[in-house]
């Protein structure tokens, strides 16, 4: 047994280890992308059913009560997006706010009104309640594992971070890769997203689970040398993917992690001898120091040659932000259903911003769920919102916990709240494998007894 284990793992445990670490290297393959229509998504969806319909049948069990809480907020989820669905009778639907454009249209064309879903878009909505599937599967996974497998997934996922950076080095290099399963764009750093902010998310992310990884065990010299290589190679990373909300998630990521394990960095500096200290520091600054003069000198520092351009140029986010708003008024209560802003923007989208390329979402999660959601959607993001915060008070307080357990409690409320700064000007949740990540550190967050998978009473993988 190990030694990080409070119980050795069965079989369900160790079934549900390896079938998640296989969903987490599909994720990363072929789940970058949150477009509907790229052939990614097929990927992803099928694997999540198969991978269900194989815990289903060869679990012995599934300890329900390990998820309860993140499983609840994904109901809850599920069956607000499963509601806009449902077929409502003329007379209603005509009733709700900014359907009048339609009866209109009915009237001109001359045709009956039929039974409409609450959603404007009902292919756009389906597919919503569709990409539910991957957090699900995470959390089916999730529940029976060990306090010591949850470590090892978490070290996974850095793994994979790393795996994400290779490849986003070798994209800054000026290499171009073709993945035929996301819509990559053609010399953008963005490693194995399509979306170069999504992927200074996933570095940001993995800085948190570095440190997190390095004050795991009692501190050890080797891992904090290497966790302090891997920040500044995530760091400068970030720095090269163009993405100007990358650098604040970044920098707020790296931040919160050295507050969070203080006591734990305090320890490995004080182990370190002085002279070792100043000459790993010096290093580490003259080599950062050296890319980033690189970087402009062969002009590859794309996030900060973007932040410059703001005094000439509008971010076009920006002057569409206030028409969203407009329109969540407009439709409010209701909203206009999950999955209907590109369609929905563009019956009020201002001739100015008529463009060849078009706005597909609205570039700010908070502002999208107020207008696809209307009031239910606010009031879930809310009690979201809620729950965690309070689950993240136990995790930080009292602040002297040194249990390993309290350590990735804290890796997950950092990790929750970079997707939601993230958020603000783009949407990362909308990723597959950003999903999975959310997953992950949702049940991380719960209560530190909820990860001992081996302790509970049994439940039927069936009930």
């Amino acid at each position: 047994m190990s030694r990080h284990s409070a119980a050795a793992p069965d079989r369900a445990s160790t079934l549900s280890f390896w079938l998640l670490i296989a969903f987490l290297a599909i994720l990363w393959i072929a789940g970058g992308a949150s477009r509907a229509d790229v052939l990614g998504q097929s990927v992803v969806r099928f694997s999540a059913w198969s991978i269900i319909v194989v815990a289903i049948l060869a679990l012995p069990r599934v300890d329900w009560r390990a998820i309860k809480e993140p499983a609840i907020i994904l109901g809850a989820a599920a069956l607000l997006v499963a509601l806009q669905l449902v077929p409502l009778p003329p007379a209603i639907w005509t009733e709700l706010p900014g359907r009048a454009i339609f009866m209109e249209a009915a009237v001109l064309t001359g045709t009956e009104q039929p039974w409409r879903p609450l959603s404007i878009s009902p292919s756009g909505t389906t597919n919503a309640l569709a990409s539910l599937i991957v957090p699900a599967t995470v959390l089916l996974l999730a529940a029976n594992l060990t306090r010591d497998q949850h470590w090892r997934i978490a070290i996974f996922v850095l793994g994979l971070v790393g795996a994400g950076a290779v490849l986003g080095v070798l994209q800054f290099s000026g290499a171009n890769f073709d993945n035929p399963l996301i819509n990559t764009v053609t010399g953008a750093v963005a490693g194995n997203f399509a979306n170069r902010n999504h992927f200074a998310l996933f570095l940001a992310i993995g800085c948190v689970l570095a440190l997190a990884w390095a004050f795991r065990d009692d501190p050890a010299l080797w891992k904090g040398g290497a966790t302090f290589g891997l920040l500044a190679f995530f760091g400068l990373l970030i720095l090269a993917t163009g993405s100007r909300s990358g650098v604040l998630v970044g920098l707020a990521g790296i931040a919160l992690a050295f507050f969070a394990f203080r006591a734990q960095a305090t320890l490995v500096i004080k182990a370190l001898r002085r002279k070792v200290a100043v000459v790993l520091g010096v290093s580490i600054f003259c080599a950062t120091i050296a890319v980033v003069w690189l970087s402009f000198s062969f002009g590859r520092a794309t996030s900060v040659d973007r932040a410059t351009m703001l005094q000439d140029e509008v971010d076009p986010r920006l002057e569409i932000w206030p028409i969203v708003l407009n329109m969540a008024q407009h439709y409010f209560p209701v909203g206009t259903g999950f999955g209907s802003f590109d369609p929905v923007f563009r019956i009020s989208e201002p001739d100015r911003l008529l463009i060849p390329q078009y706005f597909n979402l609205a570039h700010n999660d908070w502002l999208q769920i107020f207008l696809e959601g209307g009031v239910f959607g606010l009031a879930l993001l809310t009690a979201s919102l809620i729950w965690w915060v309070l689950r993240s008070i136990p995790a930080w307080y009292p602040a002297r916990a040194q249990s390993k357990t309290r350590l990735l409690s804290r890796a997950a409320s950092i990790t929750l709240a970079l997707a939601l700064l993230a958020s603000i000007t783009d949407y990362p949740s909308r990723t597959p494998f950003i999903m999975g990540v959310i997953a992950l550190a949702a049940v991380w967050l719960v209560k530190p007894q909820s990860t001992e998978a081996v302790s509970r009473k049994p439940m039927s993988a069936t009930s």
